[in-house]
Formats: structure tokens, sequence, C-alpha cells
């Protein structure tokens, strides 16, 4: 059994390029993008996928299902499915854990079909645990408990969080420590674990399936001024094909700022704009600024992981 993962900073084309194996090795796409999973989230999130949702199933409210995108190449057609983008509305909550327990069977259904998985997206936080955490985050969500500590502060959380691991901060960076549904998440796993297990070295997903090889491929930017100029454009493209009228849009139809989905970058700060404490130039600036932010954060993690084998653009 083959599979390919493809991640990366923002903007780097990994779509494009996942496109291009699936061309090669007869595959299918399954997003792991964070912010792709929303529903109704499209121009802002740049989802480049094509054709009519094929729902297939439901899984504990997550609609599971693919957009059969057809890719013309010369003289070839070929239809790809895409899967796992528009799971969730923006105002539901979704945990790695959430990802994992969908994207294992699906990953299976995938190969026994005789296509080829062709992992892409941005959101680390995903795939680390479907490769690396299989054991310890196999942890089903407490809903009873994330109601109760949904109403706590920040502060609250990080205080009870350290009531269960020394070191409360592990395996969060500073941004995920002051990330309520993180915090949340990591409490859930603490209050059942005890303790965090560290991560193996190997990919656990090898247990999950025999044989496995995995081709892990990282895109990052060649410098600074590469991934300021990509993004600096992309988020102005995305301006011109209606990102403002998008976020009016969310919130005419009753989703509210502190829903998961709006807390994306991009919407925050488009939200501030709407509600007058900045002007449009500054929403625009702002987030650009906290899109190559994320961008290096990304790289920061990822270049952690020996296994994936960079390219540069």
């Amino acid at each position: 059994m083959k599979m390919i993962i493809i991640t990366g900073q923002t903007a780097t084309g990994k779509t494009d390029l996942a496109r291009q194996y699936c061309q090669k090795y007869n595959g299918e796409i399954v997003n792991f993008d964070s912010r792709q999973i929303y529903k109704n989230l499209d121009i802002i999130t740049g989802k480049d996928i094509y054709g009519k949702f094929t729902s297939v199933k439901k899984s504990d409210g997550f609609d599971i299902g693919y957009y059969p995108t057809e890719l013309k190449n010369l003289n070839l057609k070929l239809n790809i499915n895409s899967w796992l983008y528009d799971i969730v509305a923006p105002n539901q909550y979704f945990s790695s854990f959430d990802y994992q327990r969908i994207a294992l069977p699906l990953i299976r259904h995938i190969v026994e079909s005789g296509k080829t998985p062709i992992l892409v997206g941005g959101t680390y936080f995903y795939i680390y645990h479907l490769l690396y955490h299989i054991e310890t985050e196999n942890i089903k969500p407490d809903w009873a408990l994330r109601q109760n500590l949904v109403k706590k502060s920040v502060k609250d959380l990080q205080m009870i969080l350290s009531g269960f691991i020394n070191q409360p901060q592990a395996g969060l960076n500073n941004s995920d420590f002051q990330n309520p549904q993180r915090l949340i998440r990591k409490i859930e796993i603490a209050r059942s674990s005890g303790l965090e297990k560290k991560p193996s070295l190997s990919f656990s997903l090898k247990d999950y399936f025999k044989n496995i090889d995995i081709d892990f491929i990282g895109i990052k930017f060649k410098n600074k001024n590469r991934l300021t100029k990509t993004i600096t454009e992309r988020v102005k493209k995305r301006i011109g094909q209606g990102a403002f009228d998008e976020v009016e849009n969310l919130l005419k139809k009753g989703f509210e700022k502190n829903d998961p989905g709006l807390k994306t970058i991009g919407y925050r700060q488009i939200i501030l704009y709407l509600e007058g404490k900045i002007s449009k130039r500054e929403a625009i600036e702002l987030w650009i600024t906290k899109e190559i932010q994320y961008a290096k954060r990304q790289l920061t993690f990822m270049k952690r992981d020996a296994n994936i084998k960079w390219r540069e653009i």
C-alpha cells in the first residue's frame, strides 16, 4: 500500500502538487486543512474544489463526502474525488481526535477501492495525531466536560490543566496555550490518561495498515521575501473574490464571531472591521500579518519531524 502526504506552509501550492500525484498514482485527495473542513468558509480559506458535493454518510453530526473534481490535462480527463472538505458547520467544534477517527476508515476505503490516498493540508496538528498518536489520542470527546469547561477563562483552563500534568504547556505553542479549544482538548486527554505519552518515532499508522509505504513531502518558502509577497498577493486576490461579502453573509445567517470556524485568520480581521473597531485597510494589513505569522509557526513545528522530505519554492 502506498500513501502520499503533502504538507507545508500556507500558499505553497500543496493542492496542485497533490493533483499531479493523483494523476500519476491513480489517487484520491484527503484534506487535512483545519480551515477547509468548515462549510460556507470558501473564499478566505481558499478552497480549490469543483463539482457537486456527494454526501456518503453522517458520523456524529459530521458530513462525510467528496467533491468529484474533473481535471483536464491535454487530451486526458481525470476525475479525482476530494474528501474531508465541508465536514462541519462553522459553529461546530472539530478536534484532531475527530479527524483521526474519520480519516482512518476513509483511507482504508480508498485503498480497498484500488486507489492511492493522497493527504494534503497545512494543519500539522491533524496529521501528527494521525501518524503518531493513535493510542494517546484515541480518547472520545467528553461533551459534559466540554460544556462545563467552555465557560471557563483561558487562565482557568491553564490552571485546570496544570492539575493533571506537571508541564501544562508541553506539546502546545504559545498561541495554542492561549487557545481555549486546544486547552479543553488537552484537559480531556490528560483527564483520561493522567499523563501524556511521548510520540513514537515511527509511524503509528503502520500499526493500522500493514506494509504501508509513506511518502511524506513538505513544501516551504525559500526565503521570507517570497513568503510575504505570495501571501500578500493571495489575500488581495481573495478580497477581490468577495472575502468581505462572505463574512457578512455568514453573520447574516446567524453564525457568531466566537464560533470555531469564524475564529479563523481572515474572518477575525474582517469581523473587527465590520464591528467598526478597525479600518478596512487595517483589517487587510492585519490579515496579511497574521497569515505570515501562521506560515512561520507552521514551519517551526513541521521542521521537528525528521520524516518530512522538504522542497523549496
